[in-house]
């Protein structure tokens, strides 16, 4: 029996096994780099070993490091997680050979689903349908040409190393079929130090639905049902539900045996995810992960059952705990991935420290999943996830009003993140009608990303009240003395009841509120505020994160956040901005940086694509930088010229640094 596990991983997965291990009676050790010192995967640990530098090609990917740490400390099995080692078939190897157990499957099976393309040919021997597409050997780029020219624009090119949508790239057309392929070679080279290639044909309006399964050492198989995974940007998932809206128990039925199939012709062992495009009612194998998913909470919520304690009684050698017809499904599940991200710009990762992290409470309806605390910093050497929000309730309806509910008791200031492009697609009617599709983001990018709202009298009301009783007017905050009116956060003046307006600006447009303060004393919260021609009667408190507002008699209960002077408030509509408009702010210099091209973070850059004295026209690319294991495109804004090129391919880019210099054509 299992008696201790070294977590061969880090953040919240490794806090997630440590939870199950120490239900168990079991005893764990962590691991941790220089960047994760004070971590609080390490802080939960019954032990913690150092095993390096930041960057996790020098610490968690060092499998021989790991091990010996597991010798040393008398560990008798290692969880991997997932990503680092969890479906690195040597080190699995590694671990059989010094009679260590490693929690997941055997390193044939990793292997045989390691390669995308070599996954297909075992599907298609065992009778699991497929995308057409090329899966071959030859990878010259004339024959990767040929068949994707064969096959029929849109295509996409596939890591056949890959996951977590690194290398890939979608191709639309033949002309953009070279540069497209030279970039998922060189992204899937950087992450999984292979660069073979496979293409499929492209379906446009699939879905992402995945299967769960488990299978043990004694020939026994099972599917935990099914979750959708479509909403996803840039092939990374952004909300999971179980189970697939709209699944008929025909089509649950053949796709879980499908997936078991798939399992036992690689006679597989201990959790596994089978990913499929659902396309109408066919289904097409997409891959296999040979590890616990990111998403494996859903599952738990709606059937019930710890998976990961699954895994320790396969590891153990024990039976499945349940047979195919002991699984119940019950109620509807959703996963929000709360990320260090900036929706409005590309998605690109986001660093800092989190100066507020105040999750929601947790409840049997509302679960957190997280390997961060307030005060950590989001680095730029790991994946940028913060957090795991999980819903549950009896139906899908019901469990969407408490994703949005826990979405707005969820605050995170410090770093930007995409909590309010969350709340945007829970809260979009194409989201609240199950209009899944894996292209849903880009569909309705104009009603998920901060795209300028029409703000309704009542939400400005409320923003101006949020600016009143934050004191965050441009008055002085060094008045020691409370009983001072010096100290009030309004625009006081002897003997006169004060009005000022305040300007705020959402998008493009500058609105104002003439504000007459006509509390009974200088400290009532009660107002009245001209917003157009029309007067409104407003008071209202803080309450946290919570405004409780009065406007003519109407009481509303609003979710906001602030970060200096812009404004989040949750609407039942989505998240809406508004930038407060100090008085005594002074003009910026918005042309600091005019004709340079500053990094967007800390990172490397790969490509250098033009040269000094080089024209090139609209849109075409200059450079390219990795960060935060993604690459991001520098393209020219117009035509043009590069007067000058700062960087080399391999340098290391501080965040806001010069990166060219380019001159527009007149």
């Amino acid at each position: 029996m299992i008696k201790k596990i070294l977590i061969a991983n880090r953040g919240e997965i490794a806090c997630r096994v440590i939870k199950t291990a120490r239900k168990l009676g079991i005893s764990t050790v962590a691991v941790y780099s220089d960047a994760d010192a004070n971590a609080l995967h390490v802080t939960m640990a019954d032990e913690a070993v150092h095993i390096g530098p930041a960057p996790s090609k020098d610490s968690y990917l060092k499998a021989d490091k790991i091990l010996k740490v597991a010798q040393t400390l008398s560990a008798d099995a290692v969880h991997p997680g997932y990503g680092f080692l969890s479906e690195n078939a040597d080190f699995a190897r590694a671990c059989a050979d010094n009679n260590i157990t490693f929690i997941g499957p055997g390193p044939d099976a990793i292997a045989a689903m390691g390669s995308k393309s070599a996954a297909k040919h075992i599907m298609e021997e065992a009778g699991v349908p497929l995308v057409p597409g090329y899966h071959g050997d030859d990878q010259s780029v004339e024959t990767l040409r040929q068949h994707a020219d064969n096959m029929g624009y849109p295509v996409l090119l596939k890591a056949a190393a890959g996951g977590g949508g690194k290398g890939m790239r979608q191709v639309w057309k033949a002309e953009e079929f070279d540069s497209a392929l030279q970039a998922a070679k060189r992204e899937a080279m950087a992450s999984f130090s292979d660069d073979v290639m496979l293409i499929e044909k492209y379906l446009t309006q699939p879905r992402h639905v995945e299967i769960q399964v488990f299978c043990d050492t004694h020939g026994n198989g099972v599917y935990l049902f099914e979750r959708d995974c479509s909403v996803q940007r840039r092939h990374q998932k952004i909300i999971e539900e179980a189970p697939a809206p709209g699944m008929s128990e025909s089509i649950r039925q053949q796709m879980g045996e499908a997936a078991i199939k798939a399992a036992q012709a690689i006679n597989y062992v201990g959790a596994g995810t089978v990913e499929f495009l659902l396309d109408g009612e066919d289904f097409y194998f997409m891959e296999m992960n040979t590890r616990l998913q990111v998403e494996h909470p859903v599952t738990e919520k709606i059937t019930g059952e710890d998976l990961v304690d699954w895994q320790i009684q396969v590891a153990n050698g024990q039976p499945l705990p349940k047979a195919q017809h002991e699984l119940q499904l019950h109620g509807h599940a959703f996963e929000a991935r709360l990320y260090a991200e900036d929706p409005e710009n590309g998605f690109l990762p986001a660093t800092g420290k989190l100066t507020l992290l105040q999750p929601p409470a947790e409840s049997k309806h509302v679960r957190v999943d997280t390997g961060v605390v307030q005060g950590d910093e989001v680095s730029v050497y790991y994946d940028p996830m913060i957090a795991k929000l999980i819903v549950w309730d009896e139906n899908r309806d019901r469990a969407l009003q408490r994703l949005l509910a826990a979405l707005r008791d969820y605050h995170v200031a410090g770093v930007t993140t995409n909590l309010e492009f969350l709340y945007n697609v829970a809260a979009s009617e194409p989201f609240q009608k199950a209009e899944l599709l894996t292209t849903f983001v880009e569909k309705h990018e104009s009603l998920l990303l901060n795209s300028p709202k029409q703000v309704s009298d009542h939400m400005l009301a409320a923003a101006s009240m949020l600016v009143l009783l934050s004191g965050n007017q441009g008055h002085s905050q060094h008045v020691n003395d409370p009983d001072s009116p010096w100290s009030l956060p309004v625009a006081w003046r002897p003997n006169f009841s004060y009005q000022q307006t305040l300007s705020f600006c959402v998008g493009e447009e500058a609105l104002s509120v003439v504000v007459t303060h006509t509390g009974t004393s200088q400290r009532a919260n009660q107002w009245s505020m001209l917003i157009g021609d029309k007067s409104y009667q407003v008071s209202g408190q803080i309450d946290g994160h919570v405004l409780q507002a009065q406007i003519d008699g109407y009481h509303q209960r609003i979710g906001w956040a602030a970060d200096d002077t812009r404004y989040t408030l949750f609407s039942p509509a989505g998240a809406i901005h508004l930038n407060y408009q100090k008085p005594d702010m002074g003009d910026v210099d918005d042309a600091a940086h005019d004709g340079g091209f500053a990094a967007p973070m800390n990172g490397t850059i790969v490509d250098v694509a033009v040269s000094e004295g080089e024209s090139v026209k609209k849109g075409a690319t200059l450079l390219v930088m990795e960060a935060m294991k993604m690459e991001h495109n520098i393209t020219a804004p117009s035509d043009g010229t590069v007067k000058s090129v700062y960087y080399a391919a391999g340098d290391l880019v501080d965040g806001g640094s010069q990166l060219l210099e380019f001159e527009a054509d007149e």
